[in-house]
């Protein structure tokens, strides 16, 4: 373990530096934590989207849903969502013109699905420093209310580590912030197919069993600075980063694959996900 005190702090983002980003969109980032929704793709390109998506979820089989994670790396069809410049110029008004993403996973919640996503800050589960990764949400699928949104708590990025406990019965993970009743009024993160949503991470959010008769499915891309550093040297060893934009700093990167058959390529050592 390197000797680095982990820096959950949030830094405000700079709306004189921002292109693409109105200044309201960058205050209500800097207050809330999150900013949403923006039209990315297409009707035409959301639906070649959601077909390659669904056709790496059954060739994974049972764990489709919930158990492609990291593969940025290893298929050309995630590297070039996540390299995608209407996404990274986004993500450039925040974190700067340096963009590396160094993890994806597809979440995909069935109709009638029991599992519940409880209320947790993603950094605090990374060995990450300091906390300065903006995690876009894509939209497979429609997502709202009715089949499962996401759902952030706004206000709660800028807080620091929150207290957490042990969580029920159909939670997707064993801990769950505490007391989140205290903490304010939850914000349905509803998007349309091909809008996404970007989001600081250490904001509480998570979401509830899909009690609908419709998939929600969403595509997660984390991207950060090369000056964040990875405080766990085994950690790293699962990280398989790539350079969005700009330069990696010391950040080991991979180059674009060739390969883009989830069949013809080992899992990553997942990292990061959750």
């Amino acid at each position: 373990m390197l000797d680095i005190v982990p820096n959950l702090s949030f830094q405000p983002v700079d709306p004189e530096k921002a292109k693409v980003l109105s200044a309201a969109d960058i205050a209500h980032y800097n207050s809330k934590g999150f900013v949403q929704p923006f039209n990315i793709f297409g009707v035409a390109e959301i639906t070649e989207i959601r077909r390659y998506i669904d056709g790496l979820m059954q060739d994974m089989g049972p764990d489709g849903a919930y158990g492609i994670n990291c593969y940025q790396a290893r298929l050309s069809g995630l590297w070039d969502i996540a390299t995608d410049s209407r996404i990274v110029d986004l993500v450039q008004d925040i974190i700067g013109p340096d963009v590396l993403c160094w993890a994806t996973a597809i979440l995909s919640k069935k109709a009638h699905d029991p599992k519940a996503v409880p209320w947790h800050q993603d950094a605090s589960f990374w060995a990450l420093s300091p906390a300065r990764t903006v995690t876009v949400w894509l939209a497979i699928d429609d997502a709202d209310a009715e089949n499962s949104a996401m759902r952030f708590i706004p206000g709660t990025h800028d807080k620091g580590a929150m207290k957490v406990q042990a969580t029920g019965v159909n939670a997707v993970f064993h801990k769950e912030t505490a007391n989140v009743e205290m903490l304010g009024a939850p914000f349905t993160n509803s998007l349309k197919a091909g809008q996404i949503s970007l989001h600081a991470d250490m904001l509480v959010h998570g979401s509830m069993p899909n009690t609908s008769d419709r998939r929600r499915c969403g595509l997660t891309l984390r991207y950060c600075p090369p000056s964040v550093e990875i405080t766990d040297p085994a950690w790293a060893k699962g990280v398989e980063a790539i350079l969005c934009r700009g330069a990696a700093g010391k950040w080991r990167t991979h180059p674009r694959p060739d390969n883009n058959d989830i069949t013809q390529t080992l899992s990553p050592h997942v990292v990061g996900n959750n």
